[in-house]
């Protein structure tokens, strides 16, 4: 614990350099690790089912993620440890690439570095709360987003050609990469925690149903809160259910080079986040969180129907992926800062554990069903149950801040900036 008569200017620029510096650090890394399945299936033959296991592996590791952010939740002075410990074990594998060939180790590391990068989450958002005031929280979250798409969308220009030269490259570009990522431990070991009043020790449930217990508990004594994630997995389900139909419909659909779906699709998502970061930010602090979010759903219902049309003309598809750019910087800002907002007072890590386990959620069944209405009925339907999914969620969302007003005015000033 450091001291606390330290002047509040620096435990903002301890905290805001940390954050800063860990997320620049992270975007040589980030670039490569978007890039491990193309390359474990062109260099070293991986099969679709184990292609498939590794996509699918990006949520259901949010519901283990809990488990890590719940240390957070039960003992707030382990904020700092958490973070510098999660990101020590999260690179850690990725060191030993040159010297392993087993398909399944590669996929191991890709899971546990999300597991543990989702794990320090709600610890990373805590401490933003804590100690950088609301505005300031929100500009340096988006703009270190912004840097960190940008630098994934140009990633498959800056490296292709090395990976397409040396076909084993990518073996010692990975450890490279978190060698990189590992230098942020310098900003990091200086952050300040504000002393936390130590609360009555509580009954624990058993470790296992802890963060589950928790989220329940929550759900129930913040009713706003809960109509909000009702939301947000509505959305969530919508984006997430289209996902195993894309490679398909872009291949006998609408007949993309690799080029065209690895490279060209990443660029535009990534300008289209950049584009739109600061409008969400202001747009942010102007309307409430429902609202918000029933923007970002209004605007998912569109992406659909641009994947449709660019089977009439390929430049739809562009379209279609800056609008999904400008989609995503909101959802991830309200995602990541919802907590935050909705905690107002308390700790947020409980509200930030809660989204994590709602991704895993999600990542069990939607998928799943996606895949089941592409085999029976085509691409077209997925396509369609996708843009419902979001708009119900958008109409949803509207309606939820249009009733602000009917519930007490506790819950309305959680949920208005």
């Amino acid at each position: 614990m450091q001291n606390v008569d330290n002047p509040i200017d620096l435990y903002k620029e301890k905290t805001q350099s940390a954050y800063v510096f860990t997320r620049l650090l992270d975007t040589p890394f980030w670039g490569l690790y978007n890039l491990l399945p193309i390359i474990l299936f062109k260099n070293l033959g991986a099969t679709p089912y184990q292609l498939g296991i590794l996509i699918a592996l990006k949520p259901l590791v949010s519901l283990l993620s809990s488990y890590w952010a719940t240390r957070v939740q039960s003992n707030p002075h382990q904020i700092i440890s958490s973070i510098l410990l999660g990101r020590l074990l999260a690179y850690l594998p990725f060191l030993f690439f040159p010297f392993v060939d087993s398909i399944w180790y590669f996929i191991f590391s890709f899971g546990f570095y999300m597991f543990l990068q989702v794990g320090m989450a709600p610890a990373w958002m805590e401490l933003l709360k804590q100690n950088l005031p609301a505005e300031k929280r929100d500009k340096i979250f988006s703009y270190t987003q912004i840097f960190g798409y940008l630098g994934g969308g140009l990633m498959p220009f800056l490296l292709g050609w090395i990976l397409d030269e040396w076909t084993q490259s990518w073996r010692w570009m990975f450890p490279l990469a978190a060698l990189v990522g590992w230098a942020a431990y310098f900003w990091q070991k200086s952050i300040l925690l504000r002393e936390i009043p130590k609360e009555p020790e509580a009954k624990k449930p058993h470790p296992l149903l802890h963060p589950w217990k928790n989220a329940w508990e929550l759900l129930k004594r913040r009713p706003d809160f809960a109509n909000f994630q009702l939301g947000f997995m509505l959305i969530g389900s919508g984006l997430m259910i289209i996902q195993p139909t894309l490679p398909i419909f872009f291949v006998e659909k609408l007949n993309l080079t690799f080029t065209e779906m690895g490279v060209a699709i990443t660029l535009c998502k990534g300008i289209g986040f950049a584009c739109s970061s600061s409008i969400w930010v202001r747009m942010m602090k102007k309307v409430n969180i429902f609202h918000f979010g029933a923007v970002i759903a209004a605007l998912a219902v569109i992406f659909p129907l641009f994947l449709v049309a660019a089977q009439l003309q390929l430049i739809w598809l562009y379209v279609a992926y800056l609008l999904y750019g400008c989609m995503q910087s909101g959802n991830e800002l309200s995602w990541n800062l919802s907590g935050p907002i909705f905690a107002q007072n308390e700790n947020s890590s409980p509200f930030s554990t809660v989204n994590v386990i709602a991704v895993g959620v999600r990542g069990i069944f939607v998928p799943l069903i996606g895949a089941y209405l592409l085999a029976q009925f085509g691409a077209l339907t997925v396509i369609i149950v996708s843009g419902m999914l979001c708009l119900l969620a958008s109409v949803r969302m509207a309606i939820y801040s249009h009733n602000l007003s009917t519930f007490s005015e506790e819950f309305s000033a959680n949920v208005n900036k």
